[in-house]
């Protein structure tokens, strides 16, 4: 049947008058509260009642900005709204190109050139912490003496933003000089310098900041909130920790780590439910998803001859364990990578929804992410529930991750570093395998398509151009996929 067709309504008809009584006999019986305007838009609670600046501190070339990014990228997944203030940006508007001399602590004209592009970012982000809904700032920069710091704490506390420090130690000579050859050499300080020559100058400019440095201290500096990092993980020192943010920043810099690693991101195969169009459920693989499995078990099997072993992970759901069974490696079922679960729309098909719960979709269509399926999920609650997931993606090499399209859309938001308004429209076709590699400052994607002979149904809905609550069946059906 196509999607543009009605189901069980004539061409044109208006939603049903009678839809808010039955599902309101439906779901009465549920643990959930009975919402009387039956808008299930619930959001989960904040995680941030005190905006806070988590303020970078480390010599360069330690990780500093790899650690913020990878931070705000994390935080902003989990809902808290975060935003990075390099002061090297700050100061590049204002002096490009840089020479050694200019990181002179001696030299005072410069000195006070790099103070006042920190009080410039100090200014923005106490702007958009106040004033533009944010709730968390990275300040970006080596912040290496106590007088820099404490010219930090004075500034935010007149407003009463929370400092939280993360301090970045290296002493592993190979890990800095890895850094600095695969990041530094980037630098728009050395974008037109040859490579050797960039190298030395930056190495000069690193023992100018070896003399002044002031490592955070558990006696000298015990009245501030911080958590230092040895050798980006190997230890960790905190100290003063306080609330729930700062919990849970320290809890994810203990699972980071820089190795390098690929993740492996596929669907299950076609399934049953997928050919008729309806959402949700526990159907098994067609023909056609059996086909992919092979081709799946076949392409692991060449990526385990080019580098270590490769883990499997999948949801508890038929077709994903199907999806896995011929390939030749530990597989691990996970409930957290269930599907989005749909309520008391699990199984419906998108037509069948429009007919008996018409307004229901058109509130999903409206706020597809915070939407909350009446006895079911929103994608808001998936991303919760797929914490644990992303915390043990970092601590892991290799993995396969087979799941569902709802799953792989929030995976694919954190490690892409997508809006909450692109997550719940992001396209994972079926039969395709997304490598996601890991780099200095994101994440480079890689779409492989198996088994491309192979017809396969397509299951992405886009959103809709009329999501108002009184549309025709044809406005809300618009986008819905062909199915039988």
């Amino acid at each position: 049947m196509s999607a543009s067709e009605p189901s069980g309504h004539q061409a044109g008809a208006r939603a049903g008058t009678d839809e808010r009584q039955s599902l309101s006999r439906t779901v009465s019986s549920s643990k959930r509260p009975v919402h009387d305007d039956w808008s299930f838009n619930a959001s989960q609670p904040p995680l941030v009642n005190v905006p806070t600046c988590i303020v970078m501190v480390g010599l360069p070339a330690r990780g500093k900005t790899y650690i913020a990014k990878k931070l705000a990228r994390y935080l902003n997944w989990i809902g808290v709204s975060t935003k990075v203030f390099n002061v090297g940006e700050y100061r590049r508007k204002v002096v490009t190109g840089a020479p050694v001399e200019f990181f002179d602590p001696n030299n005072e004209e410069a000195a006070q050139i790099r103070t006042q592009c920190c009080v410039d970012a100090l200014k923005d982000l106490s702007h958009w912490l106040l004033e533009d809904d944010g709730q968390a700032a990275v300040l970006d920069a080596t912040n290496t003496t106590r007088q820099r710091r404490r010219m930090i704490v004075d500034h935010l506390s007149k407003h009463n933003i929370r400092v939280f420090f993360v301090e970045s130690i290296c002493d592993d000579c190979q890990l800095v000089e890895r850094n600095v050859r695969a990041v530094k050499l980037k630098n728009p300080d050395f974008i037109d310098i040859d490579s050797e020559k960039a190298i030395r100058e930056f190495k000069e400019r690193l023992k100018l900041y070896e003399k002044v440095y002031e490592p955070l201290d558990l006696d000298l500096d015990k009245d501030l909130s911080f958590v230092t990092l040895f050798n980006v993980g190997s230890k960790f020192v905190a100290n003063r920790i306080l609330g729930h943010l700062q919990s849970r920043i320290i809890y994810f810099l203990m699972n980071v780590h820089i190795k390098p690693r690929t993740i492996f991101l596929s669907r299950h195969g076609e399934s049953d439910m997928n050919l008729r169009g309806r959402i949700g459920g526990d159907g098994a693989l067609t023909a056609n998803g059996e086909a992919y499995s092979h081709a799946l078990a076949d392409f692991i099997d060449k990526q385990k001859e080019e580098g270590p072993e490769i883990r499997v992970w999948t949801s508890q759901l038929k077709r994903t364990i199907q999806t896995a069974q011929h390939i030749d490696a530990p597989c691990e079922p996970w409930t957290a990578l269930n599907e989005l679960d749909a309520g008391d729309c699990d199984g419906l098909t998108y037509e069948e929804i429009q007919e008996r719960f018409s307004s229901q979709l058109a509130l999903r269509d409206q706020d597809k992410f915070h939407y909350r399926y009446p006895r079911g999920e929103s994608y808001e609650d998936l991303v919760a529930r797929l914490e644990p997931v992303i915390m043990e993606l970092e601590r892991q090499g290799d993995v396969l991750v087979i799941c569902h399209q709802a799953v792989s859309r929030c995976l694919l938001a954190y490690f892409l570093d997508m809006s909450y308004d692109e997550l719940p429209y992001l396209k994972v076709p079926l039969h395709t395998v997304i490598k996601l590699t890991p780099v200095a400052y994101g994440c480079l994607m890689e779409e492989v398509p198996l088994c491309p002979d192979v017809p396969v149904v397509d299951t992405h809905r886009s959103k809709p151009p009329v999501v108002d609550e009184v549309r025709t069946v044809e406005e809300a059906l618009e986008t819905v996929p062909s199915h039988e």
